[in-house]
């Protein structure tokens, strides 16, 4: 791709991510539906726009052990609970998406923050040896393969057996109109890229680790099958709930155990193979023998036969100890286990692909508030500061809409990163960037109806609204007012999501309820950064 194209042409380890987290079910206490709904509450709840971790300065204390894990392990609490219990040893986990770990890892931030590293799998980091060469002691505690989960209405129609269906069976019924699905955003979270991983092996024919060439000769075949994606998501908790909405969605491609935990959904794990996560934990190689020693302790107690039957039941995850049988209604027929990419480079390859050509094309209207408050602080400063370095994440394809506002609406400029020249779409909303002036007073809701009417529907796109507000609604249409006439939009144009992002002295609850309403997500700027959050949203564009 064209390097003026900043992050993606930087490769993916070697550049800035944001810091999506990939949550998938919930803790449970009875049962995994309650699991599921305890986790998407607290995904509707908002989200900080930065990892909030351990204080390095403060010591925890003896037997407490700081960990980085994969945001869905939030289901592990029960076990851990019951893990503190046996050994006296305590957990505290900073929950991060799977590559974000790995992008903290790289740049030394995790030395004297945390213990360990618990990943739903160390692949990626096995291809950066600066975060590599920071975790020591890998040892598999569970695992889970990728699915398919399709709605039992379209596999009937489809005429599916599902222990025999491949890769080419599902990009020919995407091809033929009759699947479409969603799955999270690869360059987030784990689960996406695994799964764009094992489409690619499936669809190359690779018989061992993707190649250049492989992913090359996939690449028509890839194109058909990224034509049935309907949504995209920094997190498997918002994935579901986007789909459950939305309704007219077939499938959806996750973790076997995030796919188990519905009821409405046959859990598919296609004949030709998939990729595993094996949730290993791994010290920290800065950390002392005795902390070194706890996370053994932890590791034999997690790979116990009663905590390993423990973590099935609950979880739905597969045991590794070959003593303890998979949980009831988890199919053990053996599947192919699909190589991970062996170099960065092939791994970068396939990203890049998958984000500047196979994927639908994003369509982003950004409604920021440019009110007089907003001169206060420096507030204008960092949102000028934040939306230039977003910059550099935006794809080949994209289109940019920068919609400022005050009393009304004060400008709308659209620019596309189009293929042949993106340097001039990004300059130009540089420039944008650049001349956004503070005044007036704020008038959200006025401005979004702007945004949905210029915006209309269009279902070749992922379409979106990020709100950036520092205040509460004081010009304009009202919070009743903005109701109806969202609910007069058309059915196509009530799937925009809005992502509001909680900033300066904007109102949680006010942008809450547009958040639940459009079926958007709330991001934090207040607790972190609105860099971050910026970041962190595309995830969901």
């Amino acid at each position: 791709m064209n390097l003026s194209v900043g992050r993606r042409s930087a490769g993916r380890w070697g550049s800035p991510r944001a810091s999506g987290a990939e949550r998938g079910g919930g803790w449970a206490q009875t049962t995994h539906r309650a699991a599921a709904a305890i986790a998407l509450a607290a995904l509707t709840a908002g989200c900080t726009s930065a990892v909030e971790g351990p204080d390095p300065a403060e010591k925890p204390a003896a037997g407490t052990l700081r960990i980085l894990a994969s945001s869905e392990l939030v289901d592990m609490k029960p076990v851990l609970d019951q893990v503190h219990k046996d050994t006296g040893i305590t957990v505290r986990p900073t929950y991060i998406g799977t590559l974000d770990a790995v992008d903290l890892l790289a740049k030394g931030r995790a030395k004297d923050a945390y213990d360990a590293v618990w990943l739903s799998s160390n692949d990626y980091l096995r291809l950066d040896p600066a975060a590599a060469k920071q975790v020591v002691s890998q040892t598999p505690v569970m695992s889970s393969p990728l699915a398919i989960g399709v709605k039992d209405a379209t596999v009937r129609k489809l005429g599916w057996k599902p222990e025999d269906v491949t890769w080419a069976d599902i990009e020919k019924a995407v091809r033929d109109g009759g699947l479409t699905y969603g799955m999270t955003d690869p360059s987030r979270s784990n689960s996406g890229f695994s799964t764009l991983v094992s489409v690619a092996s499936g669809l190359s024919d690779a018989q061992s680790a993707l190649t250049d060439a492989d992913v090359k000769e996939a690449t028509p075949r890839l194109t058909d099958f990224f034509k049935g994606q309907k949504l995209t998501s920094g997190s498997s908790g918002w994935l579901a709930e986007a789909y459950d909405r939305r309704g007219d969605v077939d499938a959806l491609l996750n973790y076997e155990s995030v796919l188990k935990s519905r009821k409405d959904l046959t859990v598919i794990r296609p004949r030709d193979g998939v990729v595993t996560a094996d949730y290993p934990l791994s010290s920290l190689a800065s950390t002392s023998q005795q902390v070194r020693e706890d996370v053994r302790r932890l590791t034999e107690a997690l790979r116990a036969p009663g905590t390993q039957r423990l973590i099935t039941d609950r979880t739905l995850r597969r045991p590794v100890v070959p003593s303890v049988p998979p949980a009831a209604g988890l199919d053990t027929t053996r599947r192919r286990e699909l190589p991970f990419p062996g170099s960065r480079s092939v791994a970068d390859g396939l990203l890049d692909a998958y984000e500047n050509k196979l994927r639908r094309p994003s369509r982003t209207v950004y409604v920021l508030d440019t009110s007089g408050s907003m001169g206060e602080d420096g507030r204008l400063g960092r949102l000028k500061k934040a939306l230039t370095a977003l910059t550099g994440d935006f794809r080949e394809r994209e289109e940019v809409t920068l919609m400022p506002f005050g009393s009304a609406v004060k400008s709308v400029r659209t620019h596309v990163v189009r293929p042949e020249d993106p340097r001039s779409g990004l300059d130009a909303i540089r420039r944008d960037t650049r001349a956004l002036s503070a005044e007036g007073d704020t008038a959200i809701y006025t401005s979004l109806q702007k945004a949905y009417e210029h915006l209309g529907a269009d279902d070749d796109t992922f379409t979106s609204i990020v709100l950036m507000t520092d205040g509460e609604n004081t010009e304009g249409a009202s919070p009743a007012e903005f109701d109806g006439f969202y609910g007069r939009l058309s059915a196509d144009e009530r799937r925009i999501p809005v992502f509001p992002i909680l900033f300066g002295d904007s109102d949680r609850g006010e942008l809450e309820h547009i958040a639940e309403l459009t079926g958007g997500r709330l991001f934090d700027a207040q607790k972190g950064s609105l860099d971050g959050a910026f970041k962190e949203i595309r995830g969901y564009q």
